[in-house]
């Protein structure tokens, strides 16, 4: 049985829900500027098993979570929807 205070962030790997603060696509230069530092802090913790990164999970301690999945499924996991990207006008 699952437990509800935790989600799955691949591989078997998981995270306390509770603790999660965003999850947010590694594809902009402040995220990879994020991870970055937080490399050089050693909080990061690369849950990838040498995939490509498609998530990056922020936690409320600062630690930096890598992840295999995309943010959408895993914001599902967390019994959210994900808001969708507003148009340009």
């Amino acid at each position: 049985m699952n437990n509800p205070g935790l989600i799955n962030v691949g591989f078997g790997n998981m995270v306390a829900s509770s603790r999660v603060v965003a999850i947010v696509n590694p594809e902009s230069s402040p995220v990879k500027r994020l991870v970055q530092e937080a490399r050089e802090k050693s909080a990061v913790i690369d849950a990838t098993q040498g995939r490509r990164t498609r998530a990056v999970i922020i936690t409320d301690s600062g630690h930096i979570l890598l992840s295999a999945i995309q943010p959408e499924t895993i914001a599902g996991r967390l019994g959210q929807k994900p808001l969708l990207a507003e148009t340009e006008h």
